[in-house]
């Protein structure tokens, strides 16, 4: 099973020909991912770096002009999501989900706008989600307001950014069949895997989930020239869900 960042790397590296440089929080991670994609010859380096950090997001940004010289792409793809409304959430979590979630957004364009702009070219794509879109079901606040914010960050950028050949837009996924899903059956399901599997099945009006490589076609267009002229958008890939109505 491919996560997102996994798929999307996979899809831009062994089909596009793009030299990954990636980085996780957990370094191991990072080089599971890049021994996969070099089983499929596709070009990739990894490091650690948090990028919550504005010093390693600067660091990670320095490393890849270093090693490549420019930079083409920018892939924001980290997330993580705790339950709770505003009451039930505490202060340090709510912050948790703001910086994960929205501020390593800013950050790392921070540090890589001016470059894209030096070049006059560049193409960055953000992952959001449809907890940013509408109520999905559970109880996580601080994840929604973050994703939602992310994508209304990349609209405004990508304005501003317009006219210095920078493009930016937001890929915003579903109810998607990854790793991750274990993870949240742990914390939304009480461990029931298979019927977390079932239900989020169901409540797609395709019948089932998507997967990464669903999400990774999309990013690859985006990142490509053959979307040169759109910046500011957003592509839902959510086998429309999020126009359902209960």
């Amino acid at each position: 099973m491919w996560g997102n960042g996994a798929a999307i790397s996979k899809v831009a590296a062994c089909e596009h020909g793009a030299r990954i440089f990636g980085c996780d929080l957990n370094l191991e991670a990072a080089q599971h991912s890049q021994r996969r994609l070099e089983a499929e010859d596709g070009n990739c380096e990894v490091i650690a770096a948090d990028v919550t950090c504005s010093a390693s997001v600067q660091r990670l940004v320095d490393e890849c002009i270093q090693r490549y010289g420019r930079i083409d792409a920018l892939l924001n793809n980290v997330g993580r999501s705790e339950p709770g409304g505003p009451v039930e959430l505490s202060e340090e979590a709510w912050d948790r989900q703001m910086a994960i979630n929205l501020k390593s957004v800013y950050l790392t364009c921070r540090q890589v706008l001016p470059i894209m702009e030096r070049q006059r070219s560049g193409s960055i794509v953000n992952i959001s989600s449809i907890a940013g879109l509408r109520y999905i079901g559970k109880p996580q606040v601080g994840y929604a307001a973050a994703k939602a914010a992310m994508v209304q960050f990349s609209k405004t950028t990508a304005i501003l950014y317009a006219d210095k050949g920078v493009r930016i837009n937001t890929v915003v996924p579903g109810l998607m069949h990854t790793p991750l899903v274990g993870y949240l059956a742990d914390r939304y399901a009480g461990g029931d895997l298979a019927g977390m599997i079932a239900t989020r099945n169901a409540q797609v009006p395709m019948g089932r989930m998507g997967d990464g490589f669903d999400v990774a076609h999309a990013v690859a267009f985006l990142l490509s020239e053959r979307a040169k002229y759109i910046t500011g958008a957003e592509i839902v890939v959510d086998g429309g869900i999020t126009y359902r109505t209960p």
